[in-house]
């Protein structure tokens, strides 16, 4: 009875070991590449300063301040260069590196945002669209620029 216990005890060890990073790695949408001055992201008033190698996540806000930019490299391989005085929201990043299938929708709430698309906007570009608060547009370039004022 010890032996099975001991046995069961290591094994949901392992399991939450090996399980945990899997999760992580579902949960961060992209990686902060590069950034410079200020710099925050979160959800709602939950807010952390970024470092280079920090993550993203769906449904994140980036925010910068008149010293700030970042540059965010999502897991499809877009990626989004966030301008000085930008608010931009993660809305959804959804991406199955097995099927290369999913959505990406951007909303650049004010500044200005670079976006070169990856994979989900070459193989589904209907499925990449960045809102402003007066519009929506479904990504048919690869390399744009969006400014909110």
């Amino acid at each position: 009875m010890k032996k099975t216990l001991v046995l069961l005890s290591s094994a949901a060890c392992a399991l939450a070991l090996f399980s945990s990073p899997l999760q992580a790695q579902e949960a961060r949408s992209g990686t902060f590449k590069t950034v410079q001055g200020g710099v925050s992201v979160g959800q709602g008033e939950v807010r952390r300063a970024v470092q280079s190698g920090g993550a993203v996540a769906e449904a994140d806000q980036v925010q910068t301040d008149a010293t700030g930019s970042a540059v965010l490299l999502l897991r499809d391989g877009t990626t989004i260069a966030v301008g000085p005085n930008t608010r931009v929201d993660l809305t959804r990043f959804q991406f199955d590196s097995t099927t290369q299938q999913g959505s990406l929708v951007v909303r650049v709430l004010q500044g200005t945002i670079r976006m070169v698309t990856g994979l989900l906007g070459k193989t589904q570009p209907d499925n990449v669209k960045v809102s402003t608060p007066a519009s929506t547009v479904s990504v048919r370039g690869t390399d744009f620029i969006v400014e909110v004022l």
